[in-house]
């Protein structure tokens, strides 16, 4: 699949997620290309329907300079008690409804709202469904401090790891962290892998997202926009 074609998928999903929007709902509002289409729909029923929100969290800089171009306010997580939706795109989407998230390198605010939200929607082209994780990288953020030691475990297990680097020097997160891909072929058993990872000292958080997202929405390219609900 070309790019064009692509987005275009993109769009379409972002569009249909839109839709689900309604006025005076807290929203939590995601990272990625996906995302910029679903903001910039929000942005036009905001000037041609006169949508409003009564709380909106974005898991970046991105995402929020956006929804302040639109006329948006944002909040701080730490300011909103509960939100009623939140919609994100997604790296990977298993058929049991786990996910891998975070190639932005946003993954620990993307969870911390994912965690606090009644209902999580996301959205994907079919390009990014599979039966098993697999085909991406797993991102897992990790302290400065003990990066070099967490990186030689990962590879004494056989996990492939590799830094995730910028302008040919390490990532660094919106906290000041790392970011170690693992270059596993395909995750069989994730809650197991999530296990490990959430109790390695150094791991700040990991783009491993485990029951908890309740629908997707997915761009097919025969046009089809499926919603499947878990």
């Amino acid at each position: 699949m070309d790019k064009q074609n692509q987005d275009e998928l993109k769009k379409r999903a972002a569009i249909k997620a839109a839709s689900l929007v309604r006025s005076g709902m807290k929203l939590g509002i995601g990272t990625g290309s996906t995302v910029a289409y679903l903001i910039d729909e929000l942005g036009r029923r905001k000037k041609e329907e006169h949508l409003e929100l009564a709380a909106i969290v974005t898991t970046s800089s991105r995402s929020k300079r956006q929804m302040e171009r639109w006329g948006f306010q944002v909040n701080e997580l730490a300011e909103v008690d509960q939100l009623d939706l939140t919609i994100d795109g997604a790296d990977r989407f298993a058929t049991d409804f786990s996910g891998i998230k975070g190639g932005g390198g946003a993954l620990t605010m993307e969870k911390n709202v994912a965690v606090n939200s009644k209902k999580i929607i996301w959205i994907v082209d079919e390009s990014k469904v599979v039966d098993y994780l697999s085909g991406f990288p797993l991102p897992v953020e990790v302290l400065p401090i003990s990066c070099e030691q967490n990186f030689r475990r990962f590879q004494a297990q056989g996990l492939k790891p590799t830094w995730r680097m910028a302008d040919e020097k390490r990532f660094v997160t919106h906290y000041g962290n790392y970011i170690i891909d693992l270059n596993i072929e395909r995750i069989l058993v994730p809650q197991g892998l999530a296990a490990y990872l959430d109790h390695m000292v150094g791991v700040v958080e990991h783009g491993l997202f485990i029951n908890m997202c309740d629908e997707v929405i997915i761009a097919h390219t025969n046009g089809k926009i499926e919603q499947r609900k878990k």
